[in-house]
């Protein structure tokens, strides 16, 4: 006997968000490269974390911005000058930040991949005080918690995370947060829906 899923009256089954999945046949030459990409789920490659079930399938409705945005976000996950490590730490501090259930569920498991400790994730998941972490996590945590609560970097929050990462290095991971901030309010507006069973990996009170 199937589980019946209780999806919000305007999401689709089929696709788990507000609007269909994309359909190859109605994409040009490039977006249907993009399109290939998401279908090939392989984190290890570089692939896309959801395929077509996540952001990537939604900006595939846009005729012209899934051929734009793939190779800045191919740079900012897999070609800047931050560890894996460092990267997924940035992308769960920006999901707990948006509250973004969807993006925390593709990411902690990411993170597990790569080698973040337990006690980084819970710190970030909790919104815990981040003594005790090595000083890289702790920065990337505390930036990203005062850029998305309080939209500033303090003057001391700045120094540290300069002693950590060169100037150019910071740009891209504060864009890194800037794009995955960008992710979470794309899942939020077609509120995709996490995979099959998964269950919410945050502690969020219930707005409705």
């Amino acid at each position: 006997m199937t589980d019946i899923i209780d999806f919000p009256s305007d999401v689709l089954p089929d696709s788990r968000s507000r609007v269909p999945l994309p359909r190859r046949d109605d994409l040009d030459a490039s977006a249907r490269s993009v399109y290939d990409a998401h279908v090939n789920i392989d984190p290890a490659s570089g692939k896309s974390l959801a395929g077509l079930y996540g952001p990537g399938g939604l900006r595939l409705h846009s005729k012209k911005l899934s051929g734009l945005a793939a190779p800045a976000a191919h740079y900012l996950r897999h070609g800047a000058d931050y560890t894996e490590q460092e990267r997924e730490v940035a992308i769960l501090v920006t999901a707990r930040e948006h509250d973004a259930q969807f993006e925390w569920c593709a990411h902690e498991r990411e993170a597990r991949r790569v080698g973040v400790p337990e006690e980084t994730i819970d710190i970030i998941r909790y919104r815990r005080p981040t003594d005790g972490l090595t000083e890289t996590h702790a920065v990337l945590i505390e930036m990203g918690r005062q850029l998305f609560q309080s939209h500033a970097l303090d003057a001391s929050t700045f120094v540290r995370v300069r002693e950590v990462f060169e100037l150019g290095t910071m740009v891209d991971i504060i864009a890194l947060m800037g794009a995955y901030s960008s992710t979470a309010i794309l899942l939020a507006a077609f509120d995709v829906q996490l995979p099959e069973g998964e269950e919410p990996g945050l502690p969020v009170e219930d707005k409705n």
